[in-house]
């Protein structure tokens, strides 16, 4: 277990430059530099930062002028903060900036063929957001040193997803963004939940588990020919494992348990 601070120090200066060759004030804040992640993690993490971070600069930060124009201090700001949640570790990238430009977003996507007439009109903000993290998808309408390369979001997110992370995104227009990783502490030691599959043993990871609910047969449903059940609320897959891992089965009972496996935001039920 190493601090974070060991990739945090490395953004002041890459800020210092940034903002000067873009011609824009920012400060940067670091909080929780002495909160410790597994050191495969640590390795692992600087490249997205740097791209978060980039991309706050760059996108998430409006010109001196313009920040005046719209009542704000001249000068912008980024929070870089880190800190202990439960066995995982949260790192946030935050600016106080224009924020996600929705129309442009939706402009850009029509514009790649990634939209029909009929989605661009009807599509969510949350759903617009996760077009952010599709690959060669960029909003920059010129190709320079920091953007429009078409490296974009989708290499964070691949990212911390092969650190069995995960990452979300909170932003209000003018008010500014945040980018929110969530990672395991530790890559070394998972809590797991064992399960019986027919005569064999197998491991949940704690932290992709829901909930673990008794279910009757009677409320699995198909659903183009898929069995699906009800949770919360909503409808979910029901993945029997000894089909996905050709076990014999004994399921004989009406009832049986069902453990509910989370995974960027979708549910599944097992």
């Amino acid at each position: 277990m190493v601090p974070v601070e060991r990739v945090f120090n490395r953004f002041p200066r890459m800020v210092r430059d940034l903002s000067r060759e873009l011609n824009k004030k920012i400060t940067l804040n670091l909080f929780g530099q002495d909160t410790e992640v597994d050191r495969t993690v640590i390795d692992e993490i600087g490249d997205p930062l740097v791209h978060l971070i980039r991309n706050s600069i760059d996108h998430g930060i409006e010109t001196p002028e313009l920040r005046i124009r719209k009542g704000k201090v001249e000068t912008g700001t980024i929070n870089l903060k880190a800190y202990h949640e439960g066995n995982n570790v949260i790192i946030e990238v935050s600016d106080d900036g224009s924020g996600i430009n929705f129309e442009k977003v939706k402009k850009k996507a029509y514009e790649k063929g990634m939209l029909s007439d009929e989605e661009a009109n009807e599509l969510s903000n949350e759903k617009l957001v996760k077009l952010l993290f599709e690959p060669g998808f960029s909003t920059s309408d010129k190709i320079s040193d920091i953007s429009g390369r078409g490296v974009g979001l989708d290499v964070v997110k691949n990212k911390i997803e092969s650190l069995n992370g995960s990452i979300e995104v909170k932003t209000e227009k003018d008010r500014g963004t945040k980018f929110i990783i969530k990672l395991p502490l530790t890559l070394a030691i998972i809590q797991a939940l064992l399960v019986m599959v027919g005569n064999e043993k197998y491991a949940f990871p704690l932290n992709s588990i829901s909930e673990i609910v008794n279910k009757n047969k009677s409320e699995v449903h198909l659903v183009q020919g898929k069995e699906v059940v009800m949770y919360r609320g909503k409808v979910i897959p029901l993945i029997r494992l000894h089909n996905v891992l050709d076990v014999e089965s004994n399921e004989d009972n009406d009832e049986f348990i069902c453990v509910i496996i989370k995974k960027r935001r979708q549910f599944g039920c097992m």
